[in-house]
Parts: structure tokens; sequence; C-alpha cells
């Protein structure tokens, strides 16, 4: 299905912007191929430039097309993502499926030194808003969405220790161990209603661990 649909949403993109396409993509669970049937449809559109002109035609290019409410992603100009931070663009690169166009193209291979970027700046935003969330919203959805994060923080530390990039959810459960492990367990897990210090305890002090290099 979802071949079908790219394949749909690729001729609506080129017949909109014609050659300035330099880049189509898909992220997310469909990329992996761990989707359910209302899960978001994550692509990836790069032009030549970018302009709010452009932005308005590819609005009306997406409302014409079927699924209309599922898709999101990410949209930009060639030189915007060449000059994008390294750590978003560490998880950005090795997370999406190429459709057309080539990714090394445009930017750079993300290095080991791009993934300890990556694994500590998701950590330092992941413990803020724990923080917060604990204190003020105290929201089961807020925390379930912060161990969302961590997941891209764990890819991250992964190759950074090792080189590897596991994109599944599979690949990861199989090569964790310790508090990694727990974090992924806890995710797939899903009820962040009951017992929610623990788990906001759990999560906080796996990120301030790796923040002061003690996770690293």
């Amino acid at each position: 299905m979802i071949q079908t649909w790219m394949d749909s949403f690729t001729r609506a993109v080129q017949n909109t912007f014609g050659p300035r396409v330099r880049f189509i993509g898909l992220q997310g669970s469909r990329g992996r191929c761990e989707s359910t049937e209302t899960s978001d449809i994550d692509v990836v559109v790069i032009l030549d430039q970018f302009s709010y002109t452009d932005l308005k035609a590819y609005e009306e290019t997406i409302n014409a097309l079927p699924d209309r409410e599922l898709i999101c992603g990410f949209i930009s100009g060639a030189g915007e993502l060449q000059n994008w931070d390294k750590a978003d663009l560490f998880q950005f690169y090795h997370d999406t499926t190429p459709y057309l166009g080539d990714l090394n193209d445009i930017i750079s291979v993300p290095t080991r030194e791009d993934a300890i970027h990556a694994m500590h700046l998701g950590a330092c935003n992941i413990y803020h808003m724990c923080v917060h969330n604990a204190i003020h919203e105290k929201s089961p959805e807020i925390l379930q969405s912060l161990y969302k994060s961590a997941r891209f923080v764990l890819q991250a530390k992964h190759y950074a220790e090792t080189g590897h990039y596991l994109r599944t959810k599979a690949a990861l459960f199989a090569h964790l161990t310790g508090t990694d492990l727990k974090i992924m367990e806890y995710l797939a897990q899903g009820d962040f209603s009951e017992s929610f210090d623990q788990l906001s305890q759990t999560l906080m002090a796996w990120a301030g661990e790796i923040i002061s290099g003690d996770g690293n």
C-alpha cells in the first residue's frame, strides 16, 4: 500500500515542482515497516530552494491526495538541509528511505561525532521535559512521548559505541542491555498512567547518566 501511495505522492510533487525536486523520501514507522493503518505518513521533500510560496503550493498538492489526514513530515530547500544541525541530521539521514534522488548528493554521511552530539542533545531535552512534566504537567502522554524520543537517543548511543545504526525496534531489543533495554521495554508496554513517578524517575536518571557521561 505505501509503495503505491508513495508513487502517487512522488508524481504529484514532481508535477508541481518539476526538476526542482532534489529528493523525496519516507521516514517513521512506515519507512521502517512498523506501521499500522492509522500511522502517520512521514514524507520528506527537498527542493533546490524553498520559499513560503512553495510551501503553499506543496500544501495544495497534498490536499488533493488520499489519506491527507495522515500526511506529515519535512520539506525544505537543499541549502537549509545542508546547514541543519548535525544532531538532527544524524537521525534524519539514517531513518529516511529514499524514493527519488540520493541524500548523499545533498548532505554528508553523519559521523560518530554527530551521533554523540545527537545522543547528548536528545538526553538533555528528555531530562528537561521529564523534570518539567513530573512537577507541572504530570501527563502520561508527555511521558510516553519522551520515551519515544529516548528510542532515537538509544539509536545514536549504539551507533557511537559500535558504528552500526539499529533502525527497527526489533534490532534495538536484540542488542540493548541494562537500563537501555528497560527504556525500550517500558516504551513497548504502552501504559504510562500507572507507575508514573517510577517511569519518570527511571527516564530522568537514565538521561542524566548520558548527560554526565556515565551512560556513554
